[in-house]
């Protein structure tokens, strides 16, 4: 594969890695844009019966959007042009009927907790941490992220995730409910490959059936969500700070906030 994604199919095993270990493998638009293919293929093969998704390395699983790169989109641009799908073509996809295994193996931050959301099982390392920093960077995790976290999380807990930007542990992860299990780093590949077993141990078809009856709530209400176009969330993403937010990460600096 190109643009830092990797497709391995082998014994109905999907395994797909986000190879852009140098960025913590937070996606560019390239790499985006190859991922949202890689679900098209994987919908199309009727031989795979379960996905594991990571990333390469052991930093990270996926530090989110890459905010190095400057595509000149602001966030009014970006929602405006989003596919529909939610981040990596994963988040908020209602087509992908396998079932589709986090292997979280670092930071799983903004998009990449997206992609974990959007996830069916999560496995991570104990020494991971979540997050959906974009509020401070002035944006709003819209990919997936707010709809995903109400969904998933109880109420007091979600808030405290898209309130603050703080990082959760592994731990409270497994606490709030984000995540199925937490084990040591070298445990992870033997304990995903167990949970890959168990679903290759059910009927393919009755999972299949499964999930599309999951897919039909958890995106209709997340899409729900997503569609609210608030004057504040309109703002937002027009405001001096979404741009004040990017570029101070850029330059390693504290963000000045305006309000404006």
């Amino acid at each position: 594969m190109s643009a830092g994604i990797i497709l391995e199919v082998r014994d109905g095993v999907a395994r797909v890695t986000i190879d852009r270990p140098a960025a913590r493998n937070a996606l560019d638009s390239a790499a985006a844009t190859e991922l949202e293919r890689v679900w098209t293929e994987i919908e199309a093969t009727p031989g795979i019966r379960v996905v594991v998704l990571t990333g390469s390395g052991d930093r990270a699983f996926c530090a989110g959007a890459d905010l190095r790169e400057d595509n000149g989109l602001s966030g009014v641009d970006y929602w405006a042009g989003a596919s529909g799908n939610g981040f990596g073509g994963l988040s908020m996809r209602d087509t992908l009927t396998v079932p589709v295994v986090a292997r979280v193996n670092g930071f799983c931050l903004g998009g990449g907790m997206e992609l974990a959301l959007g996830c069916d099982l999560v496995v991570a390392a104990s020494t991971v941490f979540f997050g959906l920093p974009e509020p401070r960077v002035g944006r709003v995790p819209l990919d997936g992220g707010v709809a995903g976290v109400l969904q998933q999380v109880p109420y007091r807990q979600a808030m405290e995730i898209l309130l603050t930007g703080r990082r959760v542990s592994a731990a409270d992860a497994l606490r709030f409910g984000l995540v199925n299990e937490v084990v040591p780093a070298e445990e992870l590949d033997e304990v995903v490959d167990r949970w890959v077993a168990d679903i290759l141990a059910c009927a393919p078809l009755s999972l299949r059936a499964v999930k599309r009856m999951a897919l039909a709530e958890r995106i209709g209400q997340a899409r729900r969500i997503q569609g609210t176009r608030t004057p504040e969330l309109v703002a937002a993403l027009r405001s001096a700070d979404a741009q004040e937010g990017v570029r101070a990460f850029r330059e390693k600096r504290a963000p000045v906030w305006r309000g404006r």
